[in-house]
């Protein structure tokens, strides 16, 4: 089986994008969580991941022994080992289209996630207020966020982004997150659309998880908890 290994889940934005995938398509994998301690290199986390890992960091996917780091090459990797499951669109042109996005979200956006952390335990609203006011690089990345579901809504007529779920809702559920816990404005169809994001199976058990996440874990093993 697969082994998915990830941070804490009220702060990993990126472990939360391939575990929800993951989870959604209902892929067998088991979740072995290495809580975030620091991030010195002598701290427990860095040296449990660089066994692993070279980047020394999380998601990091391991099949067979083989990992593969990076929630784009995870969601590719994933993608072709599973394409009865339809992680991407089936439309050539879709697909290209939702790659892209996931691309942008991945190199990008980096004024709104800099100002607004993953933490979903919180309700921030006065803090996002505050950016929003004094930051206009995190005013310009919402507006492009709201443009881009706007449009992506609107061509598939929903219920998300390309009509049936996909890798680009499960790549977006971090900002989803962050949009909720700062209650950043945004109108109504996005709004709704978030909401269905909360909703969807993945996401749902994210959050569940993240808000009862044990603030102590055993450091000699990685926490380990099986999804088939």
């Amino acid at each position: 089986m697969m082994q998915l290994y990830i941070g804490n889940k009220n702060y990993s934005s990126w472990s939360m994008r391939p575990w929800v995938l993951m989870t959604q398509f209902e892929l067998p994998f088991e979740e072995r969580l290495l809580r975030f301690d620091g991030f010195e290199p002598d701290s427990h986390f860095k040296q449990q991941i660089l066994k692993l890992s070279p980047t020394g960091r999380v998601p990091l996917l391991v099949d067979d022994g083989f990992p593969i780091w990076d929630t784009l090459a995870i969601a590719e990797y994933l993608a072709e080992t599973f394409p009865e499951r339809g992680l991407w669109p089936a439309d050539r042109l879709q697909r290209a289209r939702a790659r892209s996005l996931c691309a942008e979200m991945h190199s990008g956006f980096g004024a709104l996630r800099s100002a607004c952390p993953m933490n979903i335990e919180a309700a921030l609203p006065a803090i996002g207020a505050k950016v929003l006011d004094e930051q206009p690089a995190v005013r310009a990345d919402l507006a492009r966020l709201v443009a881009m579901w706007t449009e992506a809504l609107a061509q598939s007529g929903g219920p998300f982004l390309f009509g049936a779920y996909s890798i680009a809702d499960a790549y977006f559920a971090p900002v989803c997150a962050r949009l909720r816990s700062y209650a950043l404005p945004v109108p109504a169809a996005i709004a709704a659309y978030i909401e269905r994001m909360y909703q969807s199976p993945g996401m749902a058990a994210w959050v569940r998880d993240a808000l009862a996440e044990q603030e102590f874990l055993d450091f000699e093993e990685p926490y380990r908890t099986g999804r088939d």
